[in-house]
């Protein structure tokens, strides 16, 4: 029974929690990603061509894939393990699979 209470909580704050990564991730997405991606992820700003970057909102690659980038950069771009938490790399790259919805 303690168990049962236990995972119920843990549930519970965790439905309470998602909301506020998902803002949190959209913050984190307009100051870190942005310039680069621009605010709707296609590549279409002057630092996306100068640097290559890709229409993010076509990735084909899967969640982890998406995090494994965030946290280690790839190229030119910067790697955030250590910048930002491991919660806000999963939340990001979630953000980055739902179309930056």
């Amino acid at each position: 029974m303690k168990r049962l209470a236990a995972a119920i909580a843990a549930l519970s704050l965790l439905a309470l929690a998602a909301p506020a990564l998902a803002e949190d991730a959209a913050t984190i997405f307009a100051q870190k990603c942005a310039v680069c991606h621009g605010k709707d992820g296609k590549g279409q700003t002057p630092m996306a061509q100068k640097l290559g970057a890709k229409d993010i909102t076509q990735s084909k690659l899967s969640a982890a894939e998406v995090e494994k980038m965030i946290a280690d950069g790839k190229g030119k771009m910067t790697g955030f393990r250590g910048k930002i938490s491991d919660a806000e790399i999963k939340a990001l790259a979630a953000y980055v699979k739902g179309g930056l919805k």
